[in-house]
């Protein structure tokens, strides 16, 4: 559904002569003409529309550029929109010239209505809308999920009201979920439930889609973060209507195991009842457990038996366990089998509220403390490091000194050992002429 321009066979010529071309090319040529002759455009448009069921047995080569013409010309009419519905109906059914490439060219031939259409035309809506439902009788979900990141800004364009929106969200959903697509599928359901007006949230149409976006989140085999649902109005308002289901929904935001097991006894039966699959739900609150567990540990280090507690399970399968929460992306850690616990490097928070910002806040002010004892030590390290050093200092000056005071007595001072210095010699004898 690119913006490109759609190839066209006829590019030359009037309404009139194009519009008798396409007539006679699915043969109701004759009785086009006079409606030509007396101008009556809609009517002519009517007569080709209602025939164009004969262009899906066309030869395959010359599909798209005749659907592209009958487009081309719908569109000079101010009742395109109810043209192309019919149109798109068209193209919903069978191309019987070519069973194999049929859906391919029929997606095709809807896309090039798609584009032909101005960005901010509703009728880009009806066509849009019928693209979703053929991807989902043919299973073609890939072709439009590349599409999906610009639908918001293209339901901005349409200016549809809350209810159409909330339409097409469930439908496109219903399409991701048959493709297997469970975190698109959820998605569009939360986006069709944040459509509901503050007035609405009760409504039976608000608690069916209420409860259909919390069944998928919690037996999503890869959804672990319920605070988006629990934001929700529509959600919330479940409460008062239907409890059991919001209080589940509590459990799998922010409780853990032992909480979950207490559910079950008070509502025996209530699971098989709504069709949820108990094994699922229950190795889901088991992660979620082990991640809160985590979370909670301010040592960072969590003992085998702790975990084997929380869990319910036998420590020899605590590697397994391990394992999995870790590939869930919900903590991150080794296990010490010397030490007999597992080290978290990082964990996941299930909900932030008050509790979580009290245990954040402790842990702070045990970095701090520690931050403060590592400093302290730091400074006595440095005052008896620099100590260490002016002693040193000190030391050498003396050395230096002592060492130029006994060079000064070697030549100086005199001899020590018993010889005479320079300045002890005796004056020289006066010499005579008997001296010689």
């Amino acid at each position: 559904m690119a913006t490109v321009q759609p190839q066209l066979v006829f590019v030359d010529g009037s309404f009139n002569e194009l519009a008798q071309e396409m007539a006679d090319y699915i043969h109701v040529g004759d009785e086009v003409k006079t409606l030509i002759e007396k101008d009556q455009q809609d009517e002519v448009l009517k007569k080709i529309v209602l025939a164009s069921t004969a262009l899906n047995s066309v030869p395959e080569k010359e599909f798209t550029p005749a659907y592209n013409l009958l487009v081309y010309l719908i569109m000079q009419s101010k009742n395109a929109n109810m043209l192309l519905s019919k149109v798109c109906d068209n193209l919903m059914k069978p191309i019987t010239s070519s069973p194999t490439n049929g859906p391919g060219l029929a997606l095709g031939a809807l896309t090039n209505i798609f584009n032909m259409l101005p960005p901010d035309n509703e009728i880009r809506y009806h066509v849009f809308s019928a693209i979703v439902r053929f991807v989902k009788h043919h299973g073609l979900f890939d072709y439009m999920k590349r599409y999906l990141p610009k639908l918001d800004q293209w339901v901005e364009e349409w200016d549809i009201d809350e209810e159409d929106q909330r339409k097409m969200f469930e439908e496109i959903a219903e399409v991701a979920k048959d493709a297997g697509d469970e975190e698109a599928s959820y998605d569009y359901v939360l986006k069709a439930v944040r459509t509901f007006a503050e007035e609405d949230i009760k409504s039976e149409e608000a608690q069916r889609l209420s409860l259909r976006a919390i069944k998928t989140a919690i037996t999503s085999p890869t959804h672990f973060d319920f605070q988006d649902l629990m934001s929700i109005p529509a959600i919330s308002a479940l409460s008062d209507s239907n409890h059991v289901y919001f209080e589940l929904l509590e459990i799998f935001a922010e409780k853990d195991l032992e909480d979950y097991n207490d559910f079950n006894e008070e509502h025996e039966g209530f699971l098989e009842k709504e069709h949820l699959d108990a094994d699922k739900l229950y190795r889901k609150m088991r992660l979620l457990t082990f991640a809160s567990l985590a979370a909670s540990t301010s040592s960072r280090e969590i003992p085998y038996k702790n975990i084997a507690k929380a869990l319910q399970i036998p420590e020899e399968d605590i590697e397994m366990w391990t394992i999995d929460v870790i590939r869930a992306q919900l903590v991150e850690g080794k296990l010490s089998q010397k030490k007999q616990v597992f080290l978290v490097h990082r964990t996941t928070y299930r909900v932030f509220g008050e509790k979580q910002w009290r245990e954040l806040g402790d842990r702070i002010d045990g970095w701090r403390s520690t931050l403060k004892t590592v400093a302290s030590a730091l400074r006595k390290e440095q005052v008896s490091a620099e100590a260490a050093k002016k002693r040193d200092a000190e030391e050498l000056e003396r050395k230096l000194a002592g060492a130029s005071v006994m060079d000064g007595g070697r030549t100086m001072g005199g001899d020590r050992g018993g010889r005479r210095g320079l300045g002890d010699r005796p004056p020289p004898k006066p010499r005579n002429d008997d001296d010689d």
